[in-house]
């Protein structure tokens, strides 16, 4: 039986991933769904934001449904994203960015850069290590080739290298694995491809970049397409895979019935594609689409409905295309 683990999370995840998790379960009924409770919240509530036994359930899934988590400034607090992503060597990030005459695909490096967690603090002078090694920099390299060849695109390496040694590193790699592949790239400073991917994004088809600049990036292009309420993600690694929405816990508007959950749901087609279920996911795009085309939508997007409005909607869209 395929077993999914659910997160909600903090903030908004507690209002989008039900309505997400509510599309998944129409579409599988016969899934095995955990719950499994980490975040900010389990901390103020435990003191312990993530345990080893939190860790050890999401291991025993399938595929795991993450909503939002808040990370608190904090030199006391361990941040549970960049924790799951090293326990279970989630390395590659991936994003799609898709509107009308352009589909990108932003591949971030996800365990190293600037969030390898290697810091350190006195009260004169404040450190973070950035680490970008050759395994890790190849292995998303060529994580990244293959969806080029997969999408017979172009693949873009976006960097520094101008001024940042490391980055010289990791676009040499890059380059090196293209080569040995075979397939058609270009390399561009991080800085001018963020600018020219908002004004020609039908230029671009894969980009392959570093942890941070990923981060970056993608929440950058999320402007192409309405904002990071519409934005899934995918954290693969070789034995496991979670699902997101790119947004965070938003506690500004938490528990107000407003967050967009789109980008929750998209994340659950992104899950149900990985899972092998593609017709699944295409008709949950389907829905999505044709409920903005009838102006069926949150206030981000110019609609009324609400978040559990909008979960309604789509379920009853679905429900009337089963």
């Amino acid at each position: 039986m395929t077993r999914i683990a659910v997160v909600d999370g903090d903030g908004i995840g507690h209002e989008v991933i039900p309505v997400a998790r509510k599309v998944l379960a129409l579409l599988h009924p016969e899934y095995e769904y955990i719950s499994v409770d980490v975040g900010y919240r389990k901390w103020e509530e435990t003191g312990c934001p993530c345990a080893d036994r939190d860790l050890a359930a999401l291991k025993t899934s399938d595929a795991i449904l993450f909503g939002a988590i808040t990370t608190p400034p904090m030199k006391d607090y361990q941040s549970v994203v960049l924790r799951i992503r090293k326990s279970l060597d989630l390395y590659a990030n991936l994003r799609p960015i898709r509107g009308d005459g352009f589909d990108i695909m932003i591949v971030r490096e996800n365990t190293e850069g600037l969030y390898s967690g290697i810091e350190e603090a006195t009260p004169d002078r404040a450190t973070t290590l950035r680490v970008v090694s050759r395994a890790g920099t190849e292995r998303i390299a060529r994580t990244a080739i293959r969806l080029a060849k997969e999408r017979d695109g172009l693949l873009t390496i976006g960097h520094k290298a101008n001024v940042i040694k490391s980055d010289v590193f990791f676009r040499d790699i890059c380059i090196t694995e293209s080569k040995a592949a075979g397939i058609l790239y270009n390399d561009k400073f991080i800085d001018a491809l963020s600018l020219d991917l908002i004004q020609h994004p039908k230029n671009y088809n894969v980009v392959v970049t570093t942890n941070m600049f990923g981060d970056i990036l993608s929440d950058v292009a999320a402007y192409l397409v309405g904002g990071l309420g519409l934005v899934p993600s995918a954290n693969i690694g070789d034995e496991y895979a979670l699902f997101e929405p790119v947004h965070g816990s938003a506690p500004d508007i938490a528990g107000r019935n407003i967050a967009n959950p789109i980008a929750a749901v998209r994340s659950v087609a992104m899950l149900l594609d990985y899972l092998g279920d593609r017709a699944g996911s295409g008709r949950i795009e389907t829905a999505i689409r044709t409920l903005i085309a009838q102006r069926i939508c949150t206030r981000d997007l110019g609609g009324s409905h609400g978040t559990r409005e909008f979960g309604d909607a789509i379920i009853a869209e679905l429900s009337r295309n089963s």
